[in-house]
């Protein structure tokens, strides 16, 4: 298969060494230096795979629009609106955009979307995530991921930090922790404090290639599909 990825960092280059080594074809890698050149460019490959910064959206997104390539977008810190923006790319292809790829991850969102209806209404909740000291967005994608399959009616109040006299916890709040420090892939960890009781669900990455493989893995599956905005959960898990 053919990618075109954007994105020359460490992910971007754990990519290109990984699809290579199954036998896939990275046509061509751009960066922030030469992404304009995407303007002249038409269709080169089977999948868009996207792991860059979300000031490249806007020349991703007229490239997606124009050649109607498929989308496969991991990068993190988008704003709300810039997240409806790459939705709205599902007109003209297949998108598919997620903050983690990792399959571990995948089935803890999956363990909390059925928990956290039994346990919130009792449970004080937070998240903390830990990253790496070059990781510039905090809270991580996958921290948000997390929260929203907690609380996808967004009913709780995200609390990122305390200091200070901040006052006594609010049953509404969930408080969301970031630590960088070293070369920590990804630890995640969702706590709930009940009455006597604790419940902690952790993921730990060991390593990045954990979210390349799965991102290829979820990119090959794209061509094909009729265009419209696809989920990962519902592709892994058929609902």
């Amino acid at each position: 298969m053919k990618f075109l990825l954007i994105g020359r960092g460490k992910m971007g280059k754990l990519i290109e060494s990984t699809a290579c080594a199954a036998g896939d074809e990275v046509v061509l890698s751009l960066g922030h230096d030469d992404l304009d050149r995407l303007g002249s460019m038409g269709k080169v490959a089977d999948v868009v795979i996207d792991f860059s910064r979300p000031e490249a959206l806007a020349e991703v997104a007229s490239y997606v629009r124009r050649t109607g390539t498929p989308l496969l977008s991991g990068t993190t810190g988008y704003t709300a609106g810039q997240l409806e923006q790459l939705r709205s790319l599902g007109t003209a292809a297949p998108v598919l955009w997620s903050a983690n790829f990792s399959l571990g991850v995948a089935v803890l969102v999956r363990a909390l979307q059925s928990v956290s209806g039994v346990l919130k209404p009792d449970f004080d909740i937070e998240i903390t995530e830990t990253h790496h000291n070059q990781k510039a967005d905090a809270p991580s994608g996958t921290a948000k991921l997390l929260l929203s399959a907690i609380d996808p009616a967004g009913e709780l109040r995200p609390v990122y930090g305390r200091e200070g006299n901040c006052g006594r916890r609010q049953k509404d709040e969930v408080g969301i922790h970031a630590l960088r420090g070293g070369t920590v892939a990804g630890t995640h960890t969702v706590h709930f404090f009940g009455l006597d009781e604790e419940l902690e669900f952790t993921h730990r990455a060991a390593s990045r290639q954990i979210f390349a493989s799965g991102a290829l893995h979820i990119a090959r599956m794209l061509p094909g599909k009729a265009p419209g905005v696809y989920d990962l959960q519902a592709i892994l898990f058929g609902q």
